[in-house]
């Protein structure tokens, strides 16, 4: 098994890396070790080896495997929030607004298929710690969303957080889709096919100062 990071060695001593590149490449073969194997059948044995550090090196960032697998869910689940709020933000046309979340999605999906995978179709979904983070990108995204359908159309807060919640289920079930599939349809097609549902549903909601 390789290990991961920038050489663990040299001149056959460890390589003692700032602690915030050890974090980032202990959290780095974390994530290969929990994507390949699941989160039951990984061990931090493995993921020290795929590292290429000891064990206490290891305990000494992370206390256990739950707080590893946590710590990666953080940094991912804050990406791709960041990912929708950067798109809402990215213009002030809504159509473009709606393409660019779905593109957030299938470019998360796309580039970062491991860290899709670990967030939403991890086999420890069912852990309280785990689910609330898992809500949590879902709720931080339709959050975003919910907002700019607020400040354009006027309407209520709870009709655009549903409003938001259903351009948010659309983008994500579509893009886990896309990648389970093997990606058979071209990337920016299935992004297009995809904005353009969702839009001609979000269209049909006047701008605040127009007629319905």
């Amino acid at each position: 098994m390789t290990a991961v990071g920038n050489g663990a060695q040299t001149a056959g001593r460890p390589t003692r890396l700032p602690r915030s590149a050890r974090r980032k490449q202990l959290l780095a073969a974390a994530q290969e070790v929990f994507v390949a194997q699941g989160y039951h059948a990984a061990a931090m044995d493995d993921i020290a080896e795929r590292a290429g550090v000891s064990k206490p090196v290891l305990y000494q960032h992370f206390p256990g495997k739950m707080e590893l697998y946590l710590a990666l869910l953080d940094t991912h689940c804050d990406a791709i929030v960041a990912k929708v709020h950067d798109a809402m933000a990215s213009t002030t046309d809504n159509k473009e607004r709606v393409s660019a979340s779905v593109r957030a999605y299938f470019d998360f999906v796309d580039h970062e298929s491991e860290a899709f995978r670990l967030v939403f179709e991890s086999d420890l979904r069912n852990d309280p710690a785990v689910r609330q983070r898992v809500e949590r990108v879902e709720q931080g995204c339709i959050a975003a969303i919910t907002d700019t359908i607020i400040s354009d159309t006027g309407v209520s807060r709870a009709h655009a957080e549903l409003l938001a919640s259903g351009l948010v289920g659309a983008a994500e079930t579509a893009a886990q889709f896309w990648l389970a599939g093997g990606r058979q349809v071209p990337k920016a097609e299935a992004e297009a096919l995809v904005a353009a549902l969702s839009w001609r549903g979000i269209a049909s909601f006047p701008l605040q100062g127009e007629s319905a």
